[in-house]
């Protein structure tokens, strides 16, 4: 995770809050495992999903974003 946190240029603990929401949210999936040496690591994968577009899908995400970003 320490790499990838620097690729991307953020924190280590942005990036397990953002990997946490999307694991919430069933887009990745983690599973722990232990070094030889003890440390534990966390490994996390894309999910399988399906996402369906729809014009019903577009309207309902531009109402939450056009509302807040009125506020």
């Amino acid at each position: 995770m320490s790499q990838l946190a620097r690729d991307i240029g953020i924190s280590r603990p942005l990036l397990h809050l953002h990997l946490q929401k999307l694991e919430d949210a069933g887009l990745v999936t983690s599973r722990l495992e232990l070094s030889d040496d003890g440390k534990a690591l966390n490994y996390f994968e894309v999910a399988d999903f399906n996402l369906q577009l729809t014009a019903a899908a577009i309207a309902e995400v531009a109402d939450s974003v056009t509302a807040s970003s009125d506020k």
